[in-house]
Parts: C-alpha cells; sequence; structure tokens
C-alpha cells in the first residue's frame, strides 16, 4: 500500500487522541493498515511461509542421522529448536518495516492525522504478530508431516503462544534499532548480528553436552536456549517447568528496558 491511497479507518476518532481508549483504536486501526500491506504485497510473507519449511526439511535431513541416529529421534529436538529460531528470527521484519516507513516519509504524513503519535509504532508491534502466528503454525505443521508426534496437544498451543511473546518483546529491540539506525539496511544488518549469535549458538540443533566447554557455558546461559529447552517440555508433557519462568523473565526484562528507548526514540523522530 502506497501513501498515496492509505485513509485512516473512519473508527479513528478524530478527538480525545490522548485517551487510552482512543489511543488502543488508533494503534488497532494502524495495525490493521499493516495487515492490508501484506496482502496487497504478499512477498512480504516469504520469509514466514517459505523460511519455515525450508529450514525443517534442510535441518531435519542434514543433521537428523548424524546427531540422533535417525530422523524420527532427531525430530523431538529439532522442531522445537527450528520453531524458536524461525520465529523470533521474524521478529527483525518490525525495525526494518520501520525504518523505511520513516525513510518513505510515511510517518511525516501520520504526524499531520489527528492521531496519537504513539498509535502507528504500536500498531506495527501489534500487526507483526500475525507473522509470528504464520510462521509457528507452519513449522508445527511441517514437523507433524515428518512425523512428529507431540505428547501434548495444549503443550504445543503454549509454547506456540510462548515463542510468540517472547518473538514480540525481542521486535521491540529492533523497533529501537529501527528509529536508531540511519538505514533499513544497517537494521538488518544490527538485527543479524543480535540473532545469529543467539539462534545457532544454543542447544536448537545439537545438545549442549556434547559442546567444547567454553562454548556449552554460553550455550547454558542463552536465553534462547532456556525458551528452546521450555518448548521442548511443554510440547512434550505439557508441564511448565522453570524454564518456561525464565523464558518469560528473559522477555518481560526485554520490554522493561527496550520499550522505553523505543518509544522515546520514535517520539523524537514522530
Amino acid at each position: 500500500m502506497t501513501t498515496a491511497t492509505f485513509t485512516p479507518p473512519a473508527t479513528v476518532p478524530a478527538s480525545g487522541t490522548n485517551s487510552l481508549g482512543a489511543t488502543a483504536s488508533q494503534a488497532l486501526a494502524m495495525a490493521w493498515r499493516g495487515l492490508i500491506k501484506i496482502r496487497r504485497t504478499p512477498e512480504q510473507l516469504v520469509d514466514v511461509t517459505v523460511q519455515p519449511i525450508l529450514f525443517t526439511l534442510m535441518f531435519t535431513f542434514l543433521f537428523g542421522g548424524a546427531i540422533a541416529g535417525s530422523i524420527a529421534d532427531y525430530l523431538p529436538t529439532i522442531i522445537p529448536g527450528i520453531l524458536v529460531q524461525t520465529v523470533i528470527t521474524t521478529s527483525m521484519v518490525t525495525g526494518v518495516q520501520l525504518r523505511e516507513d520513516m525513510d518513505k516519509g510515511v510517518f511525516d504524513r501520520f504526524r499531520s492525522l489527528p492521531i496519537a503519535r504513539i498509535a502507528p509504532l504500536a500498531g506495527a508491534l501489534l500487526a507483526d504478530t500475525v507473522r509470528y502466528l504464520i510462521a509457528t503454525t507452519l513449522t508445527v505443521v511441517m514437523g507433524l508431516i515428518l512425523g512428529w508426534r507431540p505428547g501434548s496437544v495444549v503443550g504445543v498451543v503454549l509454547s506456540g503462544l510462548l515463542v510468540m511473546f517472547c518473538a514480540w518483546s525481542l521486535s521491540w529491540i529492533f523497533a529501537f534499532a529501527g528509529v536508531s539506525a540511519r538505514t533499513a539496511a544497517s537494521v538488518q544488518g544490527i538485527s543479524f548480528l543480535v540473532l545469529f549469535p543467539l539462534t545457532f549458538l544454543s542447544n536448537a540443533f545439537v545438545p549442549a553436552d556434547t559442546l567444547p566447554g567454553w562454548l556449552k557455558a554460553f550455550v547454558d546461559v542463552n536465553p534462547v536456549s532456556h525458551l528452546i529447552t521450555a518448548v521442548r517440555e511443554l510440547s512434550a508433557t505439557g508441564t511448565a517447568t522453570s524454564e518456561v519462568l525464565w523464558a518469560l523473565l528473559g522477555a518481560l526484562v526485554v520490554v522493561l528496558v527496550f520499550a522505553p528507548l523505543a518509544v522515546r526514540g520514535y517520539m523524537r523522530k514522530a
């Protein structure tokens, strides 16, 4: 969707933009704008449609026999790992698209509208949860097709919600990068520098016990490893252990630190 054709929905009030209810309504309108953009340019969903399928097939057949002895035995390890890696990687799109909108002057247009200044940022973060849902669903479906049989349906649903919440919390980091960096390319570069060590230097693909001592020490304290372990336990037994609490605590800390920074940086630019 181009900025020339975007018109705020009639539900966005022209007055009372400082009230909580009005701001929430405007944020939902901005989220709807983001969903319309996806509908009109579906290639934006390549990362959450192709990547889960490609990564699941590639890593399963590449490492399954070498690490677990068979594909079937490797699935309980790799599917939660791919799920976490795919969904949290998707969160970096928030900062890239935010920077692109700012560079194109979209937010200059928003400043002239009778809406709360924070609504476009909140709407963008809200709309991206749809991307997390798509990536989560496709990864789980691919695992089931390959033969993954989780022990608890409820546990799978809860683990999906946990991963989506953690991805949403990470999106605040990339939103902060989006309002701080000068170009969308630099936001993407920063995002990869953050995500690649966290995802690949974790227990997503191999047991931590097989790693060298110095690397195992990092993997054990890596918050992504705690999230992956929580997903494995939830999907296998449906039981929430201390790993779930650690994952939630880490996500909350990220939000508490980076949400104020992102909002303050955005308000300066907006």
